[in-house]
């Protein structure tokens, strides 16, 4: 079986129709936020009344809606075609995942007609409950909370392996059956250093990573575990926005998640290695996970500048929120540059076998 077969593009002129179709939907912005109009959806849905203020969003409309009888909750709205199937996955998912012991997320709230979603027109969306606590971009990284981030990722791993939402294969630009289709947004990038460690990290992901993905565990995965989806909530580590979620190699959110912390020139994983200590005490790596590893967070790393930085040409007005994540990546991308495939394997295993004091 191909890595392809298992992705959600199988055949070569399936992943460029796939490729192409994610990038349609991100070479768009957001619908303009209209809280008026969204507060009589709420109101007509969920009986709900109460204030909206738009939220920064990639794809949908989000809103804090500060109910009237003080409750806090996260209204997610859109008018594109493609947002019936992602909102379908994001309640699914977290439908599925109230009440597993060890996971924290967001709790969908029930239509008036007993539903995840509403349908209204040419509008959909739903409602869930808003997480309180410190996302990790604004908490201090002990290496005892990013031991609890590496397993709380692996307890979500595990329990959305048992979940089978709608729409998990939908175009995604984030899905990995992207990522060989990414080099045509190069050009985009800078003639510097980065745009050296992209293509080879890109090059690295097609011709190495590619031809063993198939041999991988794959299942349905959060797909964007950022510090700023990432919660302190005081009682355990909690996640949030799922709108990137699909059907991935498990350890693409162990990727994800690690790339992000990694800036320590000092350690040959960057800092990392707590989070991957932590996901392997509850769910340990396979022999190719741990070999794959490094270059999938080379990967990931590497997606995230070139799809940002294509979006933040396309909408300079925006490029602040959209650049929000892309300085981190180019640091980790630099300080992994040295890591040669024998050395980030071996600094995976003895990341797996620390301790979290």
């Amino acid at each position: 079986m191909t890595a392809q077969a298992r992705s959600p593009a199988a055949t070569k002129a399936d992943t460029r129709a796939y490729y192409q179709a994610a990038a349609d939907q991100l070479a768009m912005l957001p619908d303009a936020s209209d809280p008026v109009s969204s507060a009589l959806l709420l109101r007509q849905h969920y009986g709900a009344a109460g204030t909206l203020t738009a939220l920064s969003s990639e794809v949908e409309q989000t809103f804090d809606a500060k109910l009237d009888d003080g409750q806090r909750l996260i209204l997610k709205t859109s008018s594109r075609p493609e947002a019936l199937g992602s909102f379908l996955f994001q309640s699914a998912v977290l439908d599925g995942l109230q009440g597993v012991d060890g996971v924290l997320a967001p709790k969908p709230i029930r239509t008036l007609s007993d539903r995840l979603i509403f349908e209204h027109e040419d509008t959909c969306g739903y409602l869930q409950t808003r997480m309180d606590g410190t996302p990790l971009h604004q908490a201090p990284c002990t290496p005892a909370l990013m031991h609890e981030v590496g397993a709380s990722l692996a307890r979500l791993n595990h329990a959305m392996s048992n979940i089978q939402p709608p729409a998990a294969r939908r175009p995604m630009l984030w899905n990995v059956a992207c990522w060989t289709s990414l080099a045509e947004l190069e050009r985009f990038l800078p003639q510097d250093e980065t745009a050296r460690l992209v293509h080879c990290a890109m090059d690295d992901y097609a011709c190495r990573i590619v031809p063993q993905a198939a041999n991988l565990a794959w299942q349905i995965t959060h797909n964007d575990p950022s510090p700023f989806n990432v919660i302190d909530t005081g009682n355990g580590i909690g996640f949030i926005d799922f709108g990137d979620g699909g059907w991935n190699p498990r350890v693409q959110d162990l990727a994800i998640a690690a790339g992000h912390f990694v800036k320590d020139p000092a350690s040959r994983l960057g800092g990392a290695e707590h989070v991957i200590a932590g996901y392997a005490s509850v769910a340990p790596l396979s022999s190719l996970e741990a070999s794959l590893l490094p270059g999938l967070i080379r990967a990931r790393q590497s997606a995230l500048v070139l799809i940002n930085t294509w979006r933040a040409h396309l909408f300079p007005d925006a490029a602040p929120y959209i650049m929000k994540n892309v300085a981190r990546a180019e640091q980790g991308l630099a300080v992994l540059a040295s890591l040669d495939h024998p050395a980030g394997e071996a600094a995976v295993r003895a990341a797996a076998s620390l301790d979290p004091s």
